[in-house]
């Protein structure tokens, strides 16, 4: 009598899939941030296919709405490489096509809308939070997982670990932001968990996700009454890109700054508004 191991319905189910699949993430040594990403995918994709086997069906179905929801090509391919990653664990091929990036410009907030929602931000951790975000040029992750002794007031850093690509490296932060830390260090308990002390975590002594940090941006966004699209990425890295090469900062520097391997990917943010263009023109072309 064959056995039919599938779960079709019921949240303690789902969540054996998704813990069976940390585990084989973990065994094959994937870092903790792609972990992360990948089981929060898988758990989207199981809930959608309503089973822990999804049928080529269901994952056609699964892609189309995403095309229906009009995500990101950036989007496509992190379910991408979750998906395939759970069918490898399964024993299972499935083709997936990677979708190259759409070159675009990127969306970006004006410094008066960045200005707007660090004003409106009631809360001083999270104003800190998005403070270092946005001057240290950061990832919701690297955000998340940095520690209290990531942070270096007197050189106004912070460390990267384990960022993109596995990648170390330094932010940097402001006075105006530092003034904020102290305050908020000030007041905050020191706590430690698995061995590390985050500098940031919840009021439920949890290290912070990207999507609880996320439904706090946008409701501090809406507060602020900012429409441009764009989230935590946006704010973190295509804003604080923009202002810099908007003001003159040589694209090397930038891409030093975002930690960009590849100048390339720092391209992406050369792009200014026709009234700053015209300044710098007027500025130097000029025959003496």
């Amino acid at each position: 009598m064959r056995t039919n191991w599938s779960i079709r319905k019921g949240e303690d189910g789902l969540d054996r899939a998704v813990e069976r699949y940390i585990r084989y993430l973990e065994n094959r040594g994937f870092r903790t941030t792609t972990i992360e990403v990948y089981s929060a995918n898988l758990r989207r994709y199981l809930k959608f296919a309503g089973s822990d086997r999804p049928s080529e069906k269901d994952l056609k179905a699964f892609r189309e709405r995403l095309f229906d929801r009009h995500a990101a090509r950036s989007t496509h391919n992190n379910y991408k490489f979750s998906i395939t990653e759970y069918h490898k664990m399964l024993g299972e091929d499935v083709e997936i096509p990677f979708l190259l990036r759409n070159e675009k410009l990127p969306y970006f907030f004006s410094e008066e809308e960045v200005s707007r929602i660090f004003s409106v931000t009631p809360n001083l951790k999270h104003l800190c939070m998005f403070q270092v975000l946005f001057y240290g040029c950061l990832r919701a992750s690297e955000l998340c997982n940095l520690d209290d002794d990531d942070l270096d007031l007197k050189n106004l850093t912070v460390r990267v670990r384990e960022g993109k690509g596995g990648r170390e490296g330094y932010g940097f932060i402001t006075d105006e932001c530092v003034r904020y830390l102290k305050q908020y260090l000030s007041i905050r308990p020191v706590l430690e968990l698995d061995g590390r002390r985050p500098l940031f975590y919840t009021d439920f002594g949890r290290r912070y996700d990207r999507g609880s940090l996320y439904r706090i941006f946008c409701y501090c966004k809406e507060r602020a009454g900012v429409e441009t699209k764009g989230g935590l990425h946006v704010f973190g890295r295509h804003s604080s890109a923009t202002m810099m090469t908007a003001k003159g900062v040589p694209l090397n520097v930038v891409q030093a700054l975002l930690r960009h391997k590849d100048v390339r990917s720092t391209l992406r943010y050369a792009h200014v508004n026709n009234a700053i263009a015209r300044q710098w023109y007027d500025r130097t072309m000029r025959l003496e």
